[in-house]
């Protein structure tokens, strides 16, 4: 009585650990040893094929050798596509050439068409090529996936290193004589309400945050305007969440907000405020309107306003998106912005292991966009421009 049973849990056991070769030998030598009637016994044991034991038992027979570590004989098998399609490669690296990217020269190349588009053209010239094997092809050939890296910063000033020295000198000038130094900039505006966050979180397996399919602004609840201010000396962030317009009214407003709930408080003596600020947007060195109001909060505090704007196209280098916005970000992803309530307890609650803090508060004031300023107007500002790069560099006194 062949114990069908016992064969089956040995295969299994071994199953895993040996090759097509090795499993077609051990079914063969079962077989063999159950006699009549054990090739069939061993092929329902094992789920393998008649065929495939009875060529074992020849195997055996025959005593033959292939070699130490080949499955098959060489010459086996069936030939690669490579070798039975000779022009496969040839029509598929033409396929590709058209998007190429990178130097021609390097071994390393990457295309931006899909496997199953080329897999699909390639059958379209008589291939008879399915998308796996084209993703084995690409890879033999040198290509990969790759992503975009932002590396290119378009045209750079002549003066832009030079600005940024200058930047770095005044900055460590304002931290020897002991001056607050501040960061500013607006962060992305965010819709309010239950919209999809970039980004995971940990939560219970199968129960998502649900939220909207589309993107619309919700008209009850709007969108937020996060302008940050960070004071580089004392490692805190400062963001004035408004919501109505991004205007240079706003973006003086969240300074002077700053001043008066931290900064005032810090540097009880200080006579000077020294700014680094990108060239565009409510705080660009071209608005009118915001050296208007920088005269108006200096008349206020009595402080000279000093202002370095980093060169066009090298925002990202502004030390509040990585030393304050980065972090706000890391720390609010995966999690809907469904209020003001929410977005502000989430920036408040932002810290850092080097020890930032973070303050936020509401802003519900009105900034009417597109307030024009005429040159009597600018004539009153009481502004003194640097003799390297005016439009860059200036500080904004208090009038007699």
């Amino acid at each position: 009585m062949v114990d069908e049973v016992a064969i089956g849990v040995k295969f299994r056991a071994l199953a895993g650990e040996l090759n097509e070769r090795q499993r077609r030998l051990w079914a063969a030598s079962e077989a063999s040893a159950v006699g009549r009637g054990g090739i069939a016994a061993t092929a329902r044991a094992t789920g393998m094929a008649v065929d495939t034991i009875r060529k074992g038992i020849g195997e055996l027979d025959a005593g033959e050798s292939i070699g130490a570590g080949r499955v098959r004989r060489p010459g086996a098998g069936r030939k690669p596509l490579t070798e039975s399609d000779p022009k496969l490669l040839v029509d598929l690296e033409r396929l590709v050439e058209a998007d190429r990217r990178g130097d021609p020269e390097s071994l390393l190349l990457w295309t931006s068409k899909s496997v199953r588009h080329l897999a699909g053209a390639l059958r379209e010239q008589g291939h008879q090529v399915q998308y796996v094997t084209v993703a084995k092809l690409l890879r033999s050939l040198g290509y990969s996936l790759q992503a975009n890296v932002k590396t290119r910063e378009g045209r750079q000033h002549p003066d832009r290193d030079l600005q940024f020295r200058r930047i770095d000198t005044t900055c460590r000038q304002a931290l020897a004589d002991r001056l607050p130094i501040i960061s500013i900039d607006c962060k992305k505006k965010e819709l309010v309400g239950d919209f999809k966050n970039g980004g995971r979180e940990w939560r219970p397996k199968g129960e998502p945050e649900l939220v909207r399919v589309h993107d619309f602004k919700d008209k009850q609840l709007g969108k937020a305007i996060p302008y940050g201010v960070y004071d580089i000396a004392a490692n805190t962030g400062w963001v004035n969440v408004g919501i109505d317009h991004d205007t240079a009214q706003f973006a003086v407003n969240s300074i002077r907000s700053w001043w008066q709930h931290l900064g005032h408080k810090r540097y009880p003596d200080a006579r000077r405020l020294q700014i680094t600020a990108d060239c565009g947007g409510s705080n660009g060195n071209r608005l009118r309107l915001w050296k208007i109001e920088l005269q108006t909060f200096a008349q206020e505090t009595g402080l000279e306003i000093a202002v370095c704007h980093l060169p066009p196209g090298t925002s990202k280098w502004n030390r509040i998106e990585h030393r304050l916005f980065s972090y706000i970000t890391m720390n609010w992803r995966g999690k809907p912005l469904v209020s003001l309530e929410t977005m502000i307890n989430l920036i408040g609650a932002t810290t850092t292991t080097g020890g930032l803090e973070v303050y936020a508060r509401l802003d519900d004031g009105e900034y009417p966009a597109k307030i024009r300023v005429s040159d009597a107007e600018l004539a009153t500002v009481n502004l003194h421009r640097d003799d390297f790069h005016g439009e860059w560099n200036y500080v904004v006194k208090p009038r007699p």
